[in-house]
């Protein structure tokens, strides 16, 4: 998704999408420039390198910060993406459940907790990340591609190893 025009105003409720490089962070604005995000209570709010070592923290805090520190010099977009599946909650709830998170340590994972479910858990009511999806499916894609290559090999194996067997016996 193409990066938004940042003199677009976001409007209450809405995902924001920062590109880091090799991942997304997530947030929810939450009005007057603010955004609430989780993230590893190290972490400092525009990433860089510290960012990437949240795939270790196993506990997370929920954070309000104004969204350029958030965003600093990367790219981002606001990105509903989900508004076609799930009905967006009303925007005094998604103030009202910030409001009461924030602050609060969290269990963080990767795959079941991470800032893309927090926030679209925020705007939809429900957790959904598709940076996990899509690294699941490349995963599958990996595994197969290699159970396809072994399974090649190995019949490649035993067809070419039975022949000089077979050459080995006639002689």
């Amino acid at each position: 998704m193409a990066p938004t025009l940042y003199d677009e105003k976001p409007e209450i409720g809405d995902l924001i999408e920062i590109f880091r490089g090799t991942y997304q962070h997530w947030a929810v604005y939450i009005g007057d420039g603010s955004v609430i995000h989780v993230a590893p209570a190290s972490e400092e709010a525009r990433g860089g390198s510290r960012s990437m070592m949240s795939v270790l923290s196993d506990r997370a805090i929920i954070k309000k910060e104004e969204l350029w520190d958030v965003v600093g010099t990367d790219q981002y977009s606001i990105n509903n993406r989900l508004d076609n599946k799930y009905e967006p909650r009303p925007a005094h709830v998604i103030q009202r459940e910030a409001r009461r998170l924030l602050g609060q340590e969290v269990p963080f994972c990767v795959f079941q907790g991470n800032c893309e479910h927090f926030a679209t858990e925020l705007r939809y009511g429900k957790a959904e990340s598709r940076q996990v999806h899509r690294a699941v499916e490349v995963g599958v894609g990996v595994g197969i591609a290699a159970m396809v290559g072994m399974g090649v090999l190995a019949a490649a194996a035993a067809f070419f190893g039975s022949g000089s067997k077979e050459r080995k016996n006639k002689s």
